[in-house]
């Protein structure tokens, strides 16, 4: 997912400052085990003066130098360890201490981007594209059926209970949902229930707009320069936990699209990574709009949940242009 320069220098900056405050931390550590735990400093000391002798000893052509210095290492090392034991102490006190040890909170191994890297990227777009406010208000502490009746009510209530169920069974049960049906009868909202639970879980979500999402896929499959950038994107929605595309229909559907909406879908059923869809358009227009392997993807390996009813959005605004009258 391409970031602009502004926001690598901000994950970059969180680097620095987890480098720093863990460097910090250690000082700290090492200075507490100096000044407590009798005879450490005199061991941490006598490595240097231990290390020359030996090289002194190589450079006069004695060729056990380094084993021996190895074994007087290992030995001290186990020395240490015992004496921060004795002393109520981790034999692993102060060794270097790292967010991810991985990547040892450089963001990169062997020149590629780390998982934690990924995932910040992730979390910043997420936070930058205001669907955390919305999540804000829109959750299924908020929810409510109020404005549903007869069979709209019964099928509302059925995919609340499929939304619970996913959040309940996800990381153990791959699972899928497609919501469809008219504009403004609750299916983004859903998925923002859904994508709300999952986030205070700890789960990467990546949301888009279906003409977002094909937008940025066409941006980058045609800009040459940014190679990179589209092997990085499309390993974030192949790869995260779930990714939901909200208003599927509303982009400019073309051979491009389609391609790569089968293909996404298709990558990601076989990783066995969870996605949402929603769509005003009825299963026939789904089906005479993208390809029978798009459909038949999606009827296959989605939970449909059907919505109806009236417009929420609208009622809620004509609700409160009464209220402020």
């Amino acid at each position: 997912m391409p970031l602009n320069n502004t926001q690598y220098d901000a994950i970059i900056r969180t680097y620095e400052e987890k480098q720093n405050k863990n460097r910090h931390l250690l000082e700290e550590r090492r200075a507490h085990i100096y000044a407590h735990v009798d005879g450490y400093k005199e061991m941490d000391d006598s490595i240097a003066s231990i290390s020359v002798e030996q090289g002194r000893k190589l450079l006069e052509g004695n060729e056990s130098a380094i084993s021996e210095l190895k074994h007087l290492l290992r030995s001290l090392s186990e020395s240490k360890a015992s004496l921060l034991a004795a002393s109520g102490f981790p034999a692993d006190y102060l060794e270097p201490v790292y967010d991810c040890p991985d990547c040892k909170d450089t963001g990169y191994i062997d020149g590629r981007k780390c998982h934690c890297f990924r995932q910040a990227e992730i979390s910043l777009l997420y936070e930058q594209s205001n669907i955390s406010r919305i999540l804000e208000k829109e959750n299924f502490s908020t929810l409510s059926d109020e404005y549903y009746q007869g069979e709209d009510l019964s099928r509302f209530r059925n995919a609340v209970e499929e939304c619970k169920k996913f959040v309940q069974n996800f990381g153990f049960d791959y699972h899928n949902l497609f919501f469809y049906g008219t504009v403004g009868t609750g299916k983004s909202f859903l998925s923002g229930c859904i994508a709300k639970e999952l986030l205070e879980n700890g789960n990467s979500v990546i949301y888009f707009s279906a003409v977002g999402f094909f937008e940025a896929l066409s941006h980058l499959s045609f800009d040459y320069k940014n190679k990179e950038e589209l092997h990085n994107f499309y390993e974030d929605f192949y790869q995260c936990d779930l990714l939901i595309i909200d208003d599927l229909g509303t982009e400019l559907t073309n051979n491009f699209v389609t391609s790569q909406l089968f293909s996404c879908l298709n990558e990601r059923h076989m990783r066995k990574k969870s996605t949402i869809i929603s769509t005003n358009l009825s299963l026939e227009e789904l089906r005479n709009r993208y390809s029978d392997r798009i459909f038949s993807r999606i009827t296959s390996n989605y939970t449909i949940c059907k919505l109806s009813g009236p417009d929420i959005r609208m009622y809620k605004k004509i609700n409160k242009q009464k209220s402020c009258n």
